[in-house]
């Protein structure tokens, strides 16, 4: 672990109020508790970890000194960690979090034994004695538009990384929303078709699932992960009204964990 990703870390402390919203595979609300959490160092070495939720009376309380592989974090605090393996019959997730001044906001998405999307929980926090401000549910309306960003991609074996040019146009016609994504890399085009929260993307046997949900936050998983077929995962947090943060894990066909990318788009 370097130094760096430990100083990213330490830029999630404080003393954060929030909520966890369990909702269902097609974005129903299924539970809501409150919560607090502790994160902080007294001597820059070790990191004590503390959350309470509501109805729970025994808090989580760890300690630690050092960060383990499944996690990695950016410059600004933003991070993803997750299983490294992909593998059929077991449980597989990922958990993202963004910090931004008085305001964290994380998601966990989670698949069961049989590869399917089982659920997300959104976690919304804000620091205690703050001005942070909750936004609303995300919408097609505010989706929409041409996104130009800057992205940057993290690999397990700490490659050297530059960051590059993203551009993305979504629009919407009736109920299918047109999207296309060029990078240095790739020009790419896809249709989905919106139902309410839902956007879901058909191409060939795979199918993802965009769910829009509260606080600006979307969750972008396969409806069912595929044995020996790439695919990712997504977290966005629309910071503001044309301001967008998007992390995404990538995995390989043998199910490898490859890469996470933080992207940071203004809308034009």
């Amino acid at each position: 672990m370097s130094s760096s990703q430990w100083s990213y870390l330490l830029k999630n402390s404080g003393v954060w109020l929030g909520s966890f919203s369990q909702f269902s595979p097609h974005g129903k609300l299924l539970k809501e508790t409150s919560s607090k959490l502790t994160l902080g160092s007294d001597d820059g070495k070790t990191i004590k970890f503390t959350l309470a939720r509501d109805g729970n009376p025994n808090p989580i309380v760890n300690e630690f000194s050092s960060l383990n592989r499944n996690i990695f974090l950016f410059e600004d605090g933003h991070f993803a960690k997750g299983s490294q393996q992909f593998s059929p019959f077991s449980v597989f997730g990922a958990e993202y979090g963004y910090v931004r001044c008085d305001r964290r906001c994380r998601l966990v998405q989670l698949f069961n034994k049989d590869s399917h999307f089982d659920s997300v929980t959104l976690i919304r926090e804000f620091r205690e004695g703050g001005e942070g401000i909750e936004r609303e549910h995300l919408t097609i309306e505010q989706l929409e538009g041409k996104w130009r960003g800057e992205a940057l991609t993290l690999y397990p074996d700490w490659r050297n990384s530059e960051p590059y040019q993203t551009q993305l146009t979504l629009k919407r016609e009736g109920n299918i929303l047109k999207q296309t994504l060029k990078t240095p890399f790739m020009n790419y085009s896809s249709e989905g078709t919106i139902n309410d929260n839902i956007i879901t993307f058909n191409q060939g046997n795979k199918e993802n699932r965009v769910l829009l949900l509260p606080d600006g936050a979307s969750s972008t998983t396969p409806v069912k992960i595929e044995n020996r077929q790439s695919f990712f995962l997504e977290f966005g947090w629309l910071v503001e009204t044309n301001m967008r943060l998007r992390l995404i894990r990538q995995y390989d066909d043998q199910g490898r964990w490859v890469s996470i990318t933080l992207v940071q788009e203004i809308k034009s």
